[in-house]
């Protein structure tokens, strides 16, 4: 009998966790960057021209790497989403919004943050999971526990 622990998700699981510490340390390391998706790709368009040119790089890897794993691996991405593009419009710009608040998204706070025991960004974190609950809910009780 094989345990459930050892499956082929949960090595792919650890594997997929590893090469994004791995890359958060590396970016940290080499370039004294902290890999917070939202304030690397926000500065493309802020930062001096010297700066320009890593977070390129960064955002361009993120952007192959996706489109690699759909091409390899279709099925993961599941179905494409059913909500008018108004509301996904909208729905980014809330995320947008809150990330500019909370100074910082989840891969900043919840990944390099937590990592470095940053009680702010401990505290953002659980504030990003605990309304993201209460979106599912508040969704989910208005359209008659459909999402």
């Amino acid at each position: 009998m094989t345990s459930s622990f050892f499956s082929m998700a949960s090595l792919t699981g650890l594997l997929g966790g590893l090469l994004i510490g791995v890359s958060a340390s590396l970016l940290w390391v080499m370039n004294g960057r902290i890999a917070g998706i939202s304030g690397i790709a926000g500065g493309m368009f802020a930062a001096p021209l010297r700066e320009v040119s890593w977070r390129g790089a960064f955002v361009a890897g993120l952007v192959i790497a996706g489109v690699v794993g759909a091409l390899a691996k279709p099925e993961v991405f599941g179905a494409a989403s059913a909500l008018p593009f108004a509301q996904m419009v909208a729905a980014g710009l809330l995320v947008g919004t809150g990330t500019g608040l909370g100074s910082g998204c989840t891969s900043g706070h919840g990944v390099c943050g937590l990592a470095r025991f940053s009680n702010r960004s401990l505290i953002a974190t659980l504030t990003f999971i605990g309304v993201g609950m209460l979106t599912v809910a508040a969704v989910r009780a208005f359209s008659g526990g459909a999402l």
